[in-house]
């Protein structure tokens, strides 16, 4: 009996998933199955298949959710925050908003490992560096880093490799750094033996600070106080440490920049650059050093290069320091970078160029002396008379409650600093108005003096602290002021990129699935992207509801009980989950469990993490399967049976497969007194069908930018929360301004509570449409579309690793290593000649040499799935005719690929191939092309000859 015509209402599952029933079943027919479960069947171990549904209440429609969650986003009361402490309201200009953040061409892109189809994005970054390098003073910088606090513990890291290390294990920090700040440097210091040491910045005496290696002063101070560093600089060079400095960028367009004064690292946050505040972030951070320095930087740096053709291109500098290569080795985990909005606040920069940020700050500074004047005149004494944006008023805790209190009834936030001092933080959104109703509220009683007897001169900072070196003088922070030309600079730089807009992106292990419009658009509803991170909790109600259901769904989905947000990477949620794992130990009297198992198969941030979080890695063997060597990894945990912490294992397996001993891979470990962390990388393939918990794990860590539709942003944001059983729900992580987390967990691992707060409404908004039912289809097709890949492709390529009934899980690995010995082919050349065809290429040489890593998700239709395979196959005949000398093993199709739309129309043609065959290897390919736009990068000249900054105008022409 069909349902009524009056009841339908459309499943948003059915946009979401590509293949509809029909190509479904002819999918299925491909594999030989008559039925989805009987496909689930063969790939997804009946052993390791929860007993029961997931219960997440109904699934709603599009429309639904939207209006459900403006409910709930409408708890949350949008006051004027002046709050500061790192972060600032901010006017994010429409056309950077409309063009780059609500822009599927620029948030579904993927991190620029394929650089020459990158090269929109690389630029973007590029500006961005050159911009912190630029205000900073600095000579080079990365792009990005996840917050300023993991800025500045990534910073004390890299200072401890430096001239850490034995005797030399303290670091200082300055009392007058933000508080989020010196949480997360201590989290990150206590399990490195660091110890961290606090006082005033101006005063120490570091000569006789003991085994000092580093020192972390805030520029301007969190309490607004602007002061000459210098002698401590000095003092912190003679006893052989070095010097980070927190600095506002805005700030320092008008005060000498940390290069300047002689510090060796500079850090900091890039939010007020445009970007929205969204209760803590999403917000790119920033950390420049010297030159010399670069290959000890943590994070991602952009560097220039040449192509093939010899023009100037752009690509990821020092690849050799990521994760997957040094592993153990690593002295950072961050794999993630915020490049959505790094780009955004670099392009803040290029549209308001150094005379409108100039202005921008001027106006600020100019606000908030007015403000201290007319405190002074009500007779009000100052923490400081010397400051940028932020005054702090000293007053008795009573009046300043009152005060506090008055300002809060009236929609504005203050900051209580101590028990009798309150700041007041304005930025580029504050109005003479509210300089006169900020006064008000300490008045008490007494007229407020007119705004133009309070005005004041010229910037006055103490001498020697005003700026006068140039910045931003390259010609992209000068040239597009007007929208149009904005307007076109962006599209042009959009065009170079390839994204989920052009075609599927099957990169393996990184779950490249639809971001659903209906998903992003809350992100910018004022509701949400308003709220200062550090507002009095009955202003941000709805988020909290929003977070309460949010961590129950994935506690539903993952079989765990309790649940933390604040991880802003899966990085971090490892570390986190590490920590929490450690702090177990420690509470019960085991502090010397120290060992972690690690298998070789593992993700490169698993080991990385591991060391950060004081843990010796020991690495178990993989089988010629792929699986886990159980026997390899009982006899290690029984040799470190009086010292396991953990395990680290990521499942299903980083090779594609669900490994049918799970279970007594969990079980090994907790005979041996260990805990068991499973990396979630690869939850795409369980939800719905596998609860982790019931696999016998005690935590995971979930990538919401790959499973819950996060987009990638062309290499971040991310977010990476961690789901834990009971015992371990005592050690999540918490925050010194935010009561959160548990008792007995780490101070914080990210510089909000709750992470980057305001893209947690995209993961709600994906599972509550989807509902129980969608999601677990969402993984059935996940799987289908993944093992008919690996069956079209078979045939062509050997698929590496299958399971037990010869199904792959949600990805496969094709096996391309004997092209090099029959053709001279490297796996390379596939990746780029993927490019002529339109197609991203899939994860290279991860995590086997000379393999590609294949995720087609479950978002892809069968027709594009096909487009790619007969890529693929099209290419194995490129390769056949190699093989059959047919055609040269050193000049051919794919060793010149990718080829450029300015290389096919030259007016001379000196390939052994046509110009066709180059462009437009099918038919298919010339309804919609996508043209590289530049040749195959060189990539050794880019790290012989590290250029990270905009070069002169010449070279782009």
């Amino acid at each position: 009996m069909t349902s009524p015509d009056w009841k339908y209402e459309e499943a948003f599952s059915n946009r979401h998933l590509g293949p509809d029933r029909s190509e479904q079943q002819r999918m299925l027919e491909a594999l030989g199955l008559d039925s989805m479960e009987a496909l689930i069947a063969q790939a997804v171990p009946e052993v390791i298949r929860t007993g029961r549904p997931l219960e997440l209440g109904p699934r709603r429609t599009e429309q639904e959710a939207l209006e459900v969650l403006a409910a709930l986003a409408g708890k949350n009361r949008v006051t004027r925050s002046f709050i500061g402490a790192g972060y600032s309201d901010t006017f994010t200009p429409a056309v950077i908003q409309r063009n780059i953040l609500e822009n599927p061409g620029w948030y579904t892109q993927y991190t620029p490992y394929q650089a020459e189809i990158s090269q929109g994005r690389l630029e973007a970054l590029l500006n961005f560096q050159t911009m912190v390098s630029d205000l900073t003073g600095m000579e080079i910088a990365n792009a990005s880093m996840l917050d300023e606090g993991t800025a500045a513990a990534e910073a004390m890291a890299m200072l401890f490799a430096m001239r850490g290390g034995g005797e030399r294990r303290t670091f200082f920090v300055a009392d007058d750094t933000h508080p989020q700040t010196l949480a997360v440097v201590r989290t990150r210091a206590e399990p490195l033996d660091i110890r961290v040491v606090v006082g005033p910045g101006l005063d120490v005496d570091l000569a006789r600070t003991e085994g000092l290696f580093g020192v972390l002063l805030q520029y301007p101070g969190t309490d607004g106080g602007v002061h000459d560093h210098r002698p401590v600089i000095a003092a912190a060079h003679a006893a052989g440490a070095g010097v980070v400095m927190a600095a506002d960028l805005l700030a320092l367009t008008l005060i000498t920049p940390p290069g300047e004064l002689g510090a060796d690292i500079a850090v900091g946050n890039t939010q007020r650059f445009g970007v929205p505040l969204g209760y803590g972030g999403p917000h790119a951070a920033y950390l420049a050093c010297r030159k010399a320095d670069a290959r000890t930087m943590p994070g991602r740096l952009i560097g220039v290069s040449e192509d093939a053709d010899g023009h100037m291109a752009l690509r990821m500098a020092l690849q050799t320091r990521e994760q997957h290569i040094r592993r153990e080795k690593a002295t950072s985990n961050i794999c993630t970078a915020q490049v959505l909005l790094a780009i955004m606040s670099g392009m803040y920069a290029v549209y308001h160029g150094p005379k409108g940020l100039t202005a921008i700050a001027r106006r600020t500074h100019a606000l908030a002396r007015m403000f201290a004047k007319g405190l002074e005149g009500f007779g009000h004494p100052l923490r400081h008379t010397s400051i940028f944006d932020t005054v702090t008023v000293e007053l008795s805790p009573e009046r300043a409650q009152a005060i506090f209190d008055a300002a809060g009834a009236a929609g504005m936030n203050l900051r209580r600093i101590g028990e009798g001092a309150l700041g007041v933080a304005l930025d580029e959104t504050t109005r003479p108005e509210d300089v006169r109703t900020l006064l008000s509220f300490f008045a008490e009683g007494r007229e407020v003096p007119a705004l133009e007897s309070l005005a004041v001169g010229d910037p006055d900072f103490p001498e020697g602290l005003a700026r006068t070196s140039e910045f931003l003088s390259h010609p992209v922070f000068n040239s597009h002021h007007s929208e149009t030309q904005m307007l076109r600079y962006m599209r042009r730089l959009e065009s170079r990129d390839l994204s989920l807009a052009h075609s599927m992106i099957p990169l393996g292990s990184c779950t490249m699935k639809l971001n659903a419009t209906s998903e992003m658009i809350p992100i910018t509803w004022p509701s949400l992207s308003r709220l200062h991170p550090f507002v009095p909790a009955d202003q941000a109600e709805g988020y909290r509801e929003i977070f309460r259901q949010l961590e129950g769904m994935l506690c539903e989905i993952t079989g765990f009980s309790a649940c933390s947000l604040q991880p802003n990477a899966g990085s971090q949620g490892e570390f986190a989950g590490l920590l929490a794992i450690r702090a177990y130990h420690h509470a019960r009297g085991e502090a010397h469990r120290n060992v972690c198992l690690i298998p070789a198969s593992a993700h490169g941030t698993n080991p990385a993490s591991a060391v950060l979080a004081g843990l010796k890695v020991v690495v178990v063997r993989c089988d010629a399967q792929g699986n886990v060597d159980v026997a390899d990894l009982e006899e290690k945990a029984k040799a470190h049976a009086d010292n396991l912490a953990a395990l680290m294992v990521t499942y299903p397996s980083t090779h594609g497969v669900f490994e049918v001993a799970i279970k007594d891979i969990c079980r090994i470990v907790h005979t041996h007194g260990g805990q068991v962390y499973l990396d979630g990388a690869n939850l795409n393939a369980m939800v719905g069908l596998v609860r982790v918990a019931e696999l016998g794990a005690d935590v995971c860590h979930i990538n919401l930018h790959k499973t819950f539709c996060i987009p990638h942003g062309g290499g971040g944001p991310g977010m990476g929360p961690i789901c834990v059983a009971p015992h371990l729900a005592p050690h999540l992580p918490g925050h010194p301004l935010t009561p959160t987390g548990g008792k007995d967990g780490p101070e914080a691992v990210s510089a909000a509570a709750w992470g980057s707060a305001s893209i947690l409404v995209i993961s709600w908004m994906y599972v509550t449409m989807m509902g129980a039912r969608g999601l677990r289809e969402a993984t059935e097709t996940a799987i289908l579309n993944a093992n008919y890949l690996a069956e079209r492709l078979s045939k062509h390529y050997p698929v590496l690793y299958r399971g037990e009934k010869g199904r792959v899980a949600h990805e496969c690995i094709l096996d391309l290593r004997d092209l090099k010995k029959s053709a001279g082919i490297e796996v390379e050349d596939v990746a780029k000649r993927l490019m002529d065809y339109g197609f991203h290429a899939p994860t290279v040489s991860f995590p086997v040499a000379g393999t590609l890593m294949v995720e087609p998700t479950e978002s892809e239709s069968l027709d594009e799935l096909d487009r790619f395979c007969d890529a693929l196959i099209s290419i194995r005949e490129e390769i056949r005719e190699i093989e059959e000398g047919r055609a040269a093993r050193e000049d051919n199709v794919l060793k010149r690929a990718p080829h450029t739309a300015a290389t096919v129309t030259a007016d001379t043609w000196e390939r052994p191939y046509s110009r066709e065959r180059a462009a437009f290897p099918r038919p298919w390919v010339r309804e919609h092309k996508f043209w590289p736009s530049v040749s195959r990068l060189n990539s050794v000249l880019g790290d012989r000859k590290l250029i990270c900054s905009c070069p002169p105008i010449e070279d782009y022409q």
